[in-house]
């Protein structure tokens, strides 16, 4: 039996350490880059967001599971960046004599409204998710409240409890008590250097602006060479066994097959001393499926011919081997049944290939469906390619003499009433004990039905009471028919599906079969149409309810960031560098080998929202330095740029290694979203740090032409 409360408790368990872990590194990152006092202040805005986080997600009844527990840890490296820009605005105006105090609320009136503006923003990315009428939008929604929460909560404790804290300890000479360490300097060669890269890309801005233009139609030329895969397998050890055998098969005969698989599973796979890997456990559910025991699976309605057997392996590591190894025995030992040995999915999207036939013919839509399965076949990577009304079966076609059936006092009605006797048995009543009842049916004792019974049988006449021979008034005809015809929106369709093997990548395969049906489907009568299932239409059902949304979002975000600038110029300047993060994704995702999918488009909205985010605290500074302290555009935009080199840098180094234990051991369901947002936000941390500034100058007109640069302005 499957022990679904150990797998879940397991999984929580290894999320908690990996929330652990990512809260360790971001503690260490910023101790060592911010020395210990500064750091101190700035890691006690942790476990204090942390827990508003959960007293919030208790309130609204959101529970721990590892897709909110990736929330938080997504939201780890994004729930600082508030604690370290007020912190570092606060420092740079003590250790230029300002007092604490007046330090603090300075600071303070400097930074709620623009800190506050990009915590939504980078928030609202994420309601799509939360607002997605679909299967994924319920399982990844709770992801917007956590992170919100979290958002909030953090720019809440650093507006007052970070500012608080950086009055009572922050001083002014702690950083001149001792010569500058390893760490203070090589900032301030990184410092230095950008300053110089800087002033560099800002007398070529047409041409930095060119080339990050270049790059991006590069980026989206290179996706093509990015796999799909809506969501991976599950990485539960858990395999399933489905068994079809024809249909109308006796369940003696299923049982037969079942129990032949378990006594291969048992003596060959099951693990013992000296088979330390294989098959641990496994149950058998005859004629009928268990209740649902994942989201990938749904039971089936009760059938003789069906059984399905759960097994769990020695690991999900094995998984593979064992379906290999499960596929090989049931290809050689059962010819007639229809075994598929697989994994669960993860999305729960079900069979990964499906084509849909629609059309009025029966007889037609088979011979369709013949020439698609013999091209799916041709093709690596399937298996278990079959359709779902399966072979025709025999059956008896009772055909009646009504003339000789009205002269022997028989009727229709009594003739199906005998034949439901001997073959099914007749329900003639309940025996009720207590609250329960149990049908009564009276049927033959035969346990095999042959033709010869049938044709020997006397049909009773309700009526009279007489009996008469079933071959006196009609006749037994042997046909072939199609055992079950299946209808989608009223239309006869028939559903041609395939599993994937090992090598076997599901979008891939469509993009082969799809243009060779559109050819296919040319020569086909008018009446006749096909639609793309599986993990096309799961894809294309969650990514566009997903879609629906995006605009939404998007507009609340240019509202807010007009709110912000006042300015439409500088609004475009920051919308139009959420796309640019595309680079950064795609190329992370090919380096890596890792496809792109649900959760790495969800980690390519969260790295929109850290962009915007940092781009509204670079533009606010740039307001800043030019309205609020007088220095001239030209000397704002690179005293803006240095004042804030240091929290952005920081701010992409703990979000990037906050990561780093998702991508870890987060499995294949959470690897390609870690590595979507961590490498996206080095590439974003350079349209911050970069592109913005040349955007800027080129938009209003800033020249840098002869230009000098103030060494003051390093110590702005």
């Amino acid at each position: 039996i499957v022990s679904l409360d150990n797998y879940i408790e397991a999984k929580v368990n290894a999320f908690v350490v990996n929330l652990a872990q990512s809260v360790t590194i971001i503690l260490a990152v910023m101790l060592i880059f911010l020395g210990f006092r500064t750091g101190l202040v700035i890691a006690s805005l942790i476990p204090l967001v942390t827990i508003l986080t959960f007293v919030l997600m208790g309130f609204f009844k959101i529970g721990l599971n590892q897709v909110t527990l990736a929330a938080l840890i997504m939201s780890l490296g994004m729930m600082v960046d508030n604690a370290i820009v007020v912190a570092e605005a606060i420092q740079v105006k003590i250790e230029k004599g300002v007092k604490a105090m007046q330090a603090a609320t300075e600071a303070f009136s400097e930074l709620w409204l623009s800190l506050l503006i990009s915590t939504l923003t980078s928030s609202v990315a994420f309601l799509a998710f939360y607002l997605a009428e679909s299967n994924m939008g319920d399982v990844v929604g709770p992801i917007f409240m956590v992170i919100t929460f979290a958002l909030v909560s953090s720019w809440l404790v650093a507006m007052t409890v970070i500012t608080l804290l950086c009055y009572l300890f922050l001083k002014a000479d702690q950083s001149k008590q001792s010569k500058p360490g390893l760490v203070d300097r090589s900032i301030a060669s990184l410092k230095l250097l950008y300053k110089n890269i800087i002033l560099f890309s800002l007398t070529r801005k047409s041409v930095i602006i060119g080339l990050a233009a270049g790059l991006f139609v590069l980026a989206i030329w290179a996706f093509r060479f990015v796999p799909f895969v809506f969501f991976p397998d599950s990485d539960r050890n858990l395999i399933t066994v489905d068994i079809s055998l024809p249909l109308g098969t006796r369940i003696e005969s299923t049982q037969q097959v079942a129990s032949q698989l378990s006594d291969y599973i048992r003596s060959e796979m099951k693990t013992n001393e000296l088979r330390k890997q294989g098959i641990v456990s496994w149950s058998s559910y005859i004629g009928e499926g268990p209740s649902s025991y994942d989201h990938d699976y749904s039971a089936d309605e009760a059938n003789s011919s069906y059984a399905h057997i759960l097994v769990n392996t020695s690991s999900a590591e094995h998984n593979k081997d064992v379906i290999a190894q499960l596929d090989s025995y049931a290809a050689d030992n059962f010819p007639q049944a229809d075994i598929l040995v697989n994994t669960l999915s993860a999305g729960g999207t079900g069979t990964p290939i499906e084509i849909k036939i629609s059309g009025p013919e029966p007889d037609q839509l088979i011979r369709i469906s013949e020439i698609i399965k013999l091209k799916l076949l041709s093709i690596a990577g399937t298996k278990n390619v079959k359709d779902d009304w399966g072979p025709k079966s025999k059956k008896f076609i009772i055909q009646i003499d009504q003339a000789r059936a009205q002269s022997a006092g028989i009727s229709s009605n009594d003739i199906a009433t005998s034949l439901k006797t001997k073959l099914d048995g007749f329900d003639t009543g309940e025996y009720r004990e207590g609250d329960k009842t149990i049908p009564i049916l009276l049927k033959s004792n035969l346990s095999q039905q042959s033709l010869q019974s049938l044709e020997s049988m006397n049909v009773f006449a309700q009526s009279s009471g007489i009996s008469v021979p079933l071959l006196q008034v009609a006749k037994i005809v042997p046909a072939w028919q199609y055992a079950k015809i299946k209808r989608l929106n009223l239309d006869r369709t028939v559903v041609v599906s395939s599993e994937l093997n090992s090598s076997g990548n599901a979008s891939e395969i469509m993009a082969v079969i799809e243009p060779w049906l559109e050819g296919l489907a040319m020569d086909w009568p008018e009446q006749y149409s096909y639609l793309s299932g599986g993990d096309t239409e799961s894809s294309a059902e969650n990514m566009g309810a997903v879609y629906k949304w995006l605009p939404l979002s998007g507009v609340i975000i240019v509202l807010l960031l007009v709110i912000q600038f006042n300015s439409i110029r500088k609004t475009f300047m920051v919308v139009a560098t959420i796309p640019l993060g595309l680079i950064g994704v795609i190329g992370g995702l090919l380096v890596f080998r890792e496809a792109f999918g649900f959760l790495p488009f969800l980690g390519l909205i969260s790295l929109a929202g850290i962009v915007i985010n940092n781009a509204i605290v670079l533009l606010d500074r740039v307001d800043f330095e030019n309205r609020q302290l007088g220095r001239p555009l030209n000397d704002a935009i690179i005293a803006a740029c240095l004042q804030r080199f240091r929290p952005i840098l920081l701010a992409t180094t703990t979000t990037v290694l906050g990561l780093l234990p998702l991508y870890i051991s987060g499995g294949e369901m959470w690897s390609g979203m870690a590595i979507s947002i961590m490498s996206g936000l080095l590439f974003g941390t350079l349209i911050t740090l970069i592109l913005i500034p040349c955007m800027y100058s080129l938009f209003f007109n800033v020249s840098y032409i002869d230009y000098e640069f103030d060494d003051e302005l390093l110590t702005a």
